[in-house]
C-alpha cells in the first residue's frame, strides 16, 4: 500500500483543465498522486470537502525592507502575511534594505536571511542602478530571478532611477545573460516637472497627486522601455500597469513577436481614485489609483486576457511616514500595504464576473513560474509538482481587521474590506504553513527558489 506524508481529501481541485473533486497525495514535498478516491496510508489527512484547492499564489512583487529597514517589514511578518493569503512563494524586490540588492554579497546576504527566516518560499530580484552593470553578471549567475529597474524617482538614495544610457547598457547586458528586466514605468521628467509645479503653487490634494502622475507618463516610459527592447533585445515585465493606454501599447508589442509581458495589481482592480481622496495617504501609491473609468477598464483588460499575472506590490513603511506632521500628500510614503489579499482579490474578481477559477490558477500561479523559470516545479497542480497549495472557502466571507492581518503595520487600504472569500489552508512543499486561517509559527521552512 502506497504512503503518503499528507493526503487531501474531498476537495474542488483547481487542475489546469478545470475544477473537479479529487484527492491528492503528498510525499515528501511533491505531488505524488491525485486521484478521484486515493487509497493509501498517510501521517496526515486533510479534510477538504466544501473547500476549493488551487496552486499556491507566486506574489512576483513585494517590497520587505531586511537587512536594514526590518521595522518596515522583514521576512518574519512579511512572509506570513503572505501565507495567510494563500501565497506559496514570493519574489522580494531589490530596493528598499540596505543595502539594496545590487551586488552578489547583498544577494546572498538577503537570500540567508530568507532562509532563515521565511515561512514560504521565495525567489529575489537584482537591481539595475547607475554604477552596478558589472554586477549584472555575477548577480545573474548567483540567482537572481531578474533585475529591478526604476525609469522615474524613487526616493531612495541607496537606489536610484536609471538614466538612458545606464538602462541601454544594462538591458544589452541582462539580454546577454538570459534574463528579464522588471521595470517601473512612468516619466521622471514628466512626474517630477509637474510635481514642482503644484508644490510651487501649494497645491498638495489627492486631485494634484494625481494630475502629477497622469496616464500619459506611464505610456511614455513604457513606450521608451519598448524602443530600447527593440534595440538591444532585452526581455522586460512591466510592473503595477495602471492604464489601458500603456496595455494597448504593450498588447501591440506582443503582437510583433516581443518578449514582454505585464502585471497590475489587486488595489488598481479593487479601488479608484475616490479612496485616495477619502482615505488620504493610507492609499497613496505610484502609479497612483486612477478614475472609476480607468479601473472599470483594467478589470475589462484582466478578463480579457491581457494581464498576463497579478501581484501585490506590498509597499509598506512606518504609519508616521505615510502621516507626516505637516500634512502634504506629496511628502507622505507612496505604496500600498496589502500582500495578504491578492488571491482573495482574484476569487472576488472571479465572482463577481462568472470567471472560470483556472483563470485565476493562470493569473496567479502559472503564468508567474512560466515566466519566471520556477514551472519546473511550481504553479499548477500535477504530480511531481511542489505540494504548494491554498485552500479556500469560496463562498466563506472575510472581513480584513488588525486581528487577522498578519503585516508588521496594520495601516492598510484594504481594512474594513470584505471579500467573498476566505483562505483556510496554505501548504508549501507539504508543510502546513496556514490551518483554518491562522499561520503556523512554529518553525519556518520556506527556501530561495532560483530559475
Amino acid at each position: 500500500m502506497e504512503r503518503y506524508d499528507l493526503i487531501i481529501r474531498g476537495g474542488s481541485v483547481v487542475l489546469p483543465e478545470g475544477v473537479t473533486k479529487v484527492d491528492i497525495g503528498v510525499r515528501d514535498g511533491k505531488i505524488a498522486a491525485i486521484a478521484t478516491v486515493l487509497e493509501g496510508e498517510t501521517e496526515q489527512e486533510w479534510d477538504a470537502t466544501e473547500h476549493h484547492v488551487l496552486p499556491g499564489m507566486i506574489d512576483v512583487h513585494v517590497h520587505f525592507s531586511e537587512p536594514g529597514r526590518e521595522h518596515w517589514e522583514g521576512f518574519t511578518t512579511g512572509s506570513a502575511m503572505m501565507a495567510a493569503g494563500g501565497c506559496t512563494t514570493f519574489f522580494d524586490m531589490p530596493l528598499n534594505g540596505i543595502p539594496s540588492t545590487v551586488t552578489e554579497e547583498a544577494l546572498l546576504d538577503k537570500a540567508r536571511i530568507g532562509n532563515e527566516k521565511s515561512f514560504v518560499d521565495f525567489g529575489l530580484w537584482g537591481g539595475l542602478v547607475p554604477g552596478n552593470e558589472d554586477d549584472l553578471q555575477p548577480l545573474a549567475a548567483s540567482g537572481v530571478i531578474g533585475f529591478k529597474a526604476f525609469l522615474s524617482t524613487t526616493g531612495n538614495k541607496e537606489f536610484e532611477a536609471v538614466d538612458d544610457m545606464t538602462l541601454l547598457t544594462g538591458m544589452k547586458r541582462i539580454a546577454a545573460l538570459g534574463k528579464i528586466l522588471a521595470l517601473h514605468s512612468e516619466s521622471a521628467a514628466i512626474t517630477n516637472w509637474l510635481k514642482a509645479e503644484k508644490e510651487a503653487a501649494g497645491l498638495v490634494s489627492a486631485d494634484d497627486y494625481l494630475e502629477t502622475r497622469p496616464i500619459l507618463a506611464e505610456v511614455e516610459a513604457v513606450e521608451r522601455a519598448l524602443y530600447y527592447s527593440e534595440i538591444t533585445g532585452c526581455a522586460l515585465h512591466f510592473v503595477h500597469i495602471s492604464s489601458a493606454a500603456a496595455v494597448a501599447r504593450i498588447e501591440a508589442a506582443k503582437a510583433r513577436g516581443m518578449n514582454v509581458t505585464v502585471e497590475t495589481c489587486s488595489h488598481y482592480l479593487l479601488f479608484n481614485h475616490d479612496s485616495l481622496r477619502e482615505k488620504g495617504t493610507i492609499a497613496k501609491c505610484a502609479p497612483p489609483l486612477r478614475e472609476a473609468d480607468e479601473q472599470q477598464g483594467l478589470i475589462s483588460l484582466l478578463l480579457e486576457g491581457q494581464f498576463d499575472m497579478l501581484s501585490s506590490d506590498h509597499s509598506p513603511c512606518p504609519y508616521e511616514m505615510k502621516d507626516p506632521k505637516d500634512y502634504n500628500l506629496f511628502q507622505a510614503w507612496g505604496g500600498i500595504s496589502g500582500g495578504q489579499f491578492t488571491l482573495l482579490s482574484a476569487l472576488e474578481l472571479a465572482l463577481t464576473y462568472n470567471v472560470p477559477l483556472e483563470k485565476v490558477a493562470a493569473w496567479t500561479a502559472s503564468n508567474p513560474a512560466e515566466r519566471f523559470g520556477l514551472a519546473d516545479r511550481k504553479g499548477k497542480i500535477a504530480i511531481g509538482m511542489d505540494a504548494d497549495l491554498a485552500i479556500v472557502q469560496l463562498h466563506q466571507p472575510f472581513t480584513v481587521t488588525e486581528e487577522n492581518y498578519y503585516a508588521k503595520h496594520k495601516q492598510s487600504l484594504y481594512m474594513g474590506h470584505t471579500f467573498p472569500s476566505s483562505v483556510a489552508g496554505t501548504i508549501v512543499r507539504g508543510h502546513v504553513v496556514v490551518q483554518e486561517g491562522n499561520v503556523l509559527t512554529a518553525a519556518p521552512e520556506g527556501s530561495w527558489q532560483k530559475p
